[in-house]
């Protein structure tokens, strides 16, 4: 398995060199050079296998220049009891008579991040020991990421990683979960700006190649495939356990931020796994969603982002989405590079002529979710239920039961504990959210954490002044 950009501007390289690259050089995302394909038959084989298992099986479909006997290593050690709280490690819970839930909540850091995370830090450790090489790792976080990262990677040897997060904009339960770890490898700066802008500057040091090359610039955000193709394991895994036979289709709901989740489902899809819908659910920061219904994809500016209460969901540029429109284009970078020099130009670009294929070709439909939405449904499924959901699972919810269908299983992917937005849940149904026993002093811990304007200059002095 080879990989090309969606710009169409470098030479094919395997997994290995995307896993350490992040933006490829000509400033586009490594995308498989060919979809892999898997069959009725590949499907149900895979039907009784555990997690890590059926991890192995997916991966070896992207990981080709690595022993599967290895992957199968890395997979044991990132998919265990060890690390994840659930013997399934991805459990699918009922919610009721229409929508499951699929639990991807159950890592160390109580995200779905923790899904690709695990996997990241140990194909690191085990790809630079190959190679001789150390890495540093400049990533972005509205919440989740940063935090899942560092707990993945804390300790790993020849890594280091800076995470940017946008000042005041997570919270307190997230910030202590990354602020408080004191490992010598870790570094966080909090960044006076919102997530774009955190984004823009990972982004403009990544494609300073000098600097990229002299200082070993690494990435964990969903920009890098790694993570994209960890993350469409579960879909899998969900589907097996929805499921009698080959021949049934489900529905998934994906909050979305950063595009990175709902990809996965739609590469899921591409490869073969009958999969109905994939029903993007956003919150007030509803680009995609605009895009998805009017074929126009416009992001707002830093000012126009709006900071809500499913804060891991305040994006405006969703990285990942170039990806998607690189398979929509069929492939074209050309076409790709002068969509975004559009969007460079005029600030949007316009695909509403062929609208109708995002759900006809696709299965892309979208959907929006507001705080007074979130807290309705955080307290109706609640009352109903007795499922306490974290405000991101709860716009998911919201958003899916306008696309529930007869007959087709509707699967709403977790996005985290409520403990992490224990103020909404609050506000929610008139109580706290329940913390983990081993996580119940994380605010009281002393934090370690670098606070600086939001300026690429200062963010590359500050990392050649602590690599």
């Amino acid at each position: 398995m080879k990989y090309v950009s969606t710009r169409g501007g470098v030479e094919a390289v395997e997994f290995s060199s995307v896993l350490l690259e992040g933006l490829a050089r000509d400033g586009g995302l490594a995308m498989p050079a060919q979809m892999p394909k898997v069959n009725s038959e590949t499907l149900e084989s895979w039907r009784k296998l555990s997690y890590a298992e059926l991890a192995t099986e997916v991966l070896s479909l992207f990981i080709t220049d690595i022993p599967k006997a290895d992957l199968a290593t890395l997979c044991a050690r990132s998919y265990n009891t060890q690390a994840f709280n659930s013997p399934d490690i991805v459990p699918l819970k009922k919610l009721d008579e229409q929508i499951q839930i699929v639990g991807l909540s159950e890592g160390p850091t109580l995200a779905f991040k923790d899904m690709a995370m695990q996997f990241l830090g140990n194909i690191f450790e085990y790809v630079l020991a190959k190679q001789g090489r150390t890495l540093n790792i400049l990533g972005a976080t509205s919440g989740d990421t940063g935090s899942a990262a560092e707990y993945a990677l804390r300790g790993k040897k020849g890594v280091k990683v800076f995470m940017l997060s946008p000042f005041g904009r997570m919270s307190e339960f997230q910030r202590a979960q990354m602020y408080s770890l004191q490992d010598d490898n870790i570094f966080n700066l909090s960044v006076k700006g919102v997530f774009d802008e955190c984004q823009d500057i990972v982004k403009a040091l990544g494609n300073d190649l000098a600097f990229k090359e002299q200082y070993h610039l690494g990435a964990v955000n969903s920009i890098n495939f790694a993570r994209i193709s960890a993350q469409v394991v579960y879909y899998f895994w969900a589907w097996l356990r929805a499921t009698q036979s080959s021949g049934e289709t489900v529905s998934f709901t994906v909050p979305s931020g950063n595009f990175g989740n709902v990809l996965s489902g739609h590469i899921a899809r591409q490869m073969g796994l009958p999969i109905r819908r994939l029903v993007v659910a956003t919150n007030e920061n509803n680009v995609l969603e605009e895009f998805f219904n009017t074929g126009i994809y416009r992001p707002r500016s830093p000012e126009q982002t709006y900071a809500t209460s499913s804060p891991s969901m305040d994006i405006s540029k969703a990285s990942n989405f170039e990806r998607f429109i690189y398979h929509f284009v069929g492939e074209d970078g050309t076409q790709v590079k002068a969509l975004w020099q559009e969007l460079a130009d005029k600030g949007q670009f316009d695909l509403s002529a062929r609208k109708a294929e995002f759900e006809s070709q696709f299965g892309f439909v979208a959907g929006v979710s507001t705080h007074e939405d979130r807290l309705s449904t955080i307290k109706a499924e609640f009352e109903r239920n007795g499922y306490l959901l974290d405000p991101h699972t709860a716009d998911g919810v919201k958003v899916a039961r306008e696309f529930v269908e007869e007959g087709i299983p509707m699967l709403v992917l977790e996005t985290a504990l409520p403990a992490k937005f224990t103020e909404t849940i609050q506000e929610a149904i008139g109580q706290p959210a329940p913390v983990p026993e081993h996580l119940k002093g994380l605010k009281d811990l002393p934090q370690r954490v670098e606070i600086m304007d939001c300026d690429v200059e200062k963010v590359r002095a500050y990392m050649i002044k602590h690599i």
